[in-house]
């Protein structure tokens, strides 16, 4: 007898010996209402995350007007006069 016969044959023991448990009665409602819970969490972070990233890109936008970062900034030094 090989390992896999040996296996196969236990799996059959097990599963023809025992009657598979009851499932309690509140199990579906408990499953419910943690499902719901859980929607109502994922729900409220990803609009909490939107809010967000849209905060972050209006406070990017009021900065790109006021400061200009596309503008070069005004040269500190002249340059050197030549040809005088």
């Amino acid at each position: 007898m090989n390992r896999l016969q040996r296996k196969e044959d236990s799996v059959r023991a097990v599963l023809d010996a025992a009657q598979p448990p009851a499932v309690p009665a509140e199990l579906c409602a408990d499953a419910m209402r943690r499902g719901g819970r859980m929607l109502r969490r994922r729900t409220v972070v990803r609009r909490l995350m939107w809010c967000l990233l849209l905060a972050a890109a209006v406070a990017f936008a009021v900065w790109a007007v006021s400061a200009h970062p596309w503008v070069e900034p005004p040269s500190e030094t002249t340059p050197p006069l030549t040809g005088l």
